[in-house]
C-alpha cells in the first residue's frame, strides 16, 4: 500500500474517534439521561443517597419555641433514618403573622422539592402560596386541620397536602376533668391569640368541656408576646388556675405567666410536656418530637415517589399522658396528691 494512502487512512480514523467522543463542554444527545440524574421524585427507589440525589425542603416555623423546635427535629431525624439526603431552609415568622405568607411565597419560588410547615398559620400560608403548583406539602402541629380549612377530613387530605395534627381527641377533656377534680370550683383564666384559629378551636373546646362541671372560665386576648405578661396580670385575682392552651404567640412568652402564677400561688395547667420544662405545673400531653417524626417519615414517601400526600391520611398524635413538673408544684404552692405518683415527671430547666 503506498504511504500516502496510509496516511490517509490513520488521518480518517483518528478523526472519527474525536468526533465520536464527548467532552464536559458537550451536551448529552440524550435528555433523558440529564433528566433522570438531576430529578428522581417520582423515583420509587429509596437508596436516594447513593443515587447522588439532594432534596431542597422549605420549613416554615411560625415561631421557635421548644415544642415546634422538638417537632422539627423529630422531622429531621426521620428523613435522615431514611437515608435521605436533604438541604434544609429554615424560616421563623417569629410569632408574626406578616410573615407567613412571604416565607412560603419564597419557598414556591424557590421551587423546593417540599414544605415542612410546622404550626397552623404557617401551614394556612403554605396551602394558599403554593395553589396551583405540584409542591407538596407536610404539615405538623396543627391543632384542627378541618377547622383550619386545610383538609376536607382526616381521612381525605388534600391533593397536595397532609400531616399529623398536634391535638389528640381527648387531651382537652382529660385536662378539665383533671382541674375539676383537684381544683374544685375554680375560676380556669384561659390567655391566647384570637388570631390563632388553632387556638380558637382549643379555647371553644375548653369551654364545651367545663359544661356540667365546677369551674368557670375567665378569658383574655393577647396579638403579641409583648402583651401576655399583662394579661397573665390583670387576670390575678379573678383566676385560681390558669390553663394556657397551645398558642404559639402565648407560650413564646411563658416564661411572664410562669412568673405570675409563681408570685400568686396559681396552679398553672399548660397544653404540653415542653411547657413543663418552662415551669407549668401539669399537662395531659403528647411528644412533639414523636409527631414530627411521623410527619419525617410522611415526606420521605412523598419525596421519593412511594406516595403523594392524598394517599396519606392526616394523623392523630399515637398516644398521651399526665405530665408533672413537682418543682413547679412547690413554686406554685400546689399540695401534693398522691395520685399523681404514676405521672411522668418533668423538671425544670
Amino acid at each position: 500500500m503506498k504511504k500516502w494512502l496510509v496516511a490517509f487512512i490513520f488521518a480518517f480514523v483518528a478523526f472519527a474517534l474525536v468526533a465520536c467522543g464527548t467532552t464536559d463542554d458537550t451536551p448529552n444527545e440524550d435528555p433523558s439521561n440529564n433528566e433522570a440524574s438531576a430529578n428522581n421524585e417520582g423515583s420509587s427507589n429509596n437508596d436516594d443517597s447513593e443515587s447522588g440525589e439532594t432534596y431542597h425542603i422549605g420549613v416554615s416555623q411560625f415561631v421557635e419555641h421548644p415544642s415546634l423546635d422538638e417537632a422539627y427535629r423529630g422531622f429531621q431525624e426521620a428523613l435522615k433514618d431514611a437515608g435521605l439526603d436533604i438541604e434544609y431552609d429554615f424560616q421563623s415568622a417569629q410569632a408574626d403573622m406578616n410573615n407567613v405568607n412571604p416565607i412560603a411565597t419564597n419557598f414556591v419560588a424557590d421551587d423546593v422539592d417540599l414544605i415542612f410547615a410546622n404550626a397552623t398559620p404557617s401551614a394556612q400560608a403554605a396551602l394558599q402560596e403554593a395553589d396551583g403548583t405540584d409542591i407538596p406539602i407536610v404539615f405538623t402541629s396543627v391543632t384542627d386541620a378541618i377547622g383550619a380549612e386545610l383538609v376536607e377530613a382526616m381521612d381525605k387530605p388534600g391533593d397536595n397536602i397532609t400531616g399529623v395534627v398536634d391535638l389528640h381527641p381527648d387531651s382537652i377533656k382529660q385536662t378539665v376533668e383533671f382541674i375539676d377534680k383537684y381544683f374544685e370550683e375554680s375560676t380556669v383564666g384561659l390567655i391566647y391569640n384570637a388570631g390563632e384559629q388553632n387556638s380558637v378551636v382549643q379555647i371553644e373546646a375548653v369551654q364545651e368541656a367545663v359544661e356540667g362541671t365546677s369551674l368557670s372560665i375567665v378569658e383574655r386576648t393577647v396579638s403579641t408576646t409583648a402583651e401576655v405578661q399583662q394579661a397573665a396580670t390583670t387576670l390575678v385575682g379573678d383566676a385560681d388556675v390558669f390553663f394556657i392552651v397551645t398558642d404559639n404567640t402565648v407560650v413564646s412568652a411563658l416564661d411572664s405567666v410562669v412568673g405570675v402564677a409563681n408570685d400568686h400561688s396559681i396552679p398553672l395547667i399548660v397544653g404540653e410536656p415542653d411547657s413543663l420544662a418552662k415551669g407549668g405545673f401539669a399537662t395531659y400531653g403528647i411528644d412533639y418530637y414523636t409527631i414530627g417524626y411521623r410527619s419525617g417519615e410522611m415526606a420521605a414517601d412523598i419525596l421519593t415517589g412511594e406516595k403523594t400526600p392524598k394517599d396519606i391520611n392526616v394523623e392523630y398524635p399515637a398516644g398521651m399522658e399526665l405530665f408533672i413538673n413537682k418543682e413547679a408544684a412547690e413554686d406554685q404552692g400546689i399540695e401534693w396528691n398522691e395520685d399523681w405518683d404514676t405521672a411522668e415527671f418533668v423538671e425544670s430547666e
